[in-house]
C-alpha cells in the first residue's frame, strides 16, 4: 500500500478533496504537511491495531514464566489475527504456508520499492518527466 500510495499521492497532487488540496510537492514531504492533530489520530489507530494483535497472539506477561518473555499462544499462527473478509485464507495448512510465504516475499519487494521511492525523492530525483 505504501508503494501505491506514494505514486497516487504524487499523481493527484492539488486535485484531492482531502485537506482542501493544500498538500503539495514530493510525496516524501506529504506527511509533514498534514494538519496538526491528524498525526496523533494516525498514531492512535496504529496503537489500537497493534494492541489488538498483541492480545490475540501473545500470552499475557503475568501468565508467562519469567524466562519466556514474549511467549506466543499455542493456537496462534503468526500474522493470523482472524481478519479475512474475502475468505481467501486456504483451509489446507500446506497451501496456507505457501500463501504466507508468497505474501512475505511480496511484502519485502514492496518495502524495497518504497525505499527506492523514498531514496530517489529524498535526493531530489524527478524521474524522466
Amino acid at each position: 500500500l505504501a508503494a501505491v500510495g506514494f505514486l497516487v499521492g504524487e499523481a493527484v497532487e492539488g486535485s484531492s478533496f482531502l485537506f482542501d488540496a493544500q498538500i503539495t510537492g514530493p510525496a516524501i514531504t506529504h506527511f509533514l504537511q498534514v494538519p496538526d492533530g491528524w498525526d496523533a489520530l494516525i498514531v492512535g489507530f496504529i496503537a489500537a491495531a497493534e494492541t489488538q494483535r498483541v492480545q490475540i497472539g501473545w500470552v499475557d506477561p503475568k501468565d508467562a514464566s519469567y524466562d519466556q518473555p514474549g511467549l506466543l499462544k499455542d493456537d496462534y499462527y503468526p500474522g493470523d489475527i482472524g481478519f479475512d473478509p474475502l475468505g481467501l485464507k486456504p483451509d489446507d495448512p500446506e497451501e496456507l504456508n505457501l500463501m504466507t510465504t508468497n505474501e512475505l516475499q511480496n511484502g519485502r519487494l514492496a518495502m524495497l520499492s518504497t525505499a527506492g521511492f523514498l531514496g530517489a525523492s529524498g535526493c531530489g530525483w524527478k524521474g524522466n518527466s
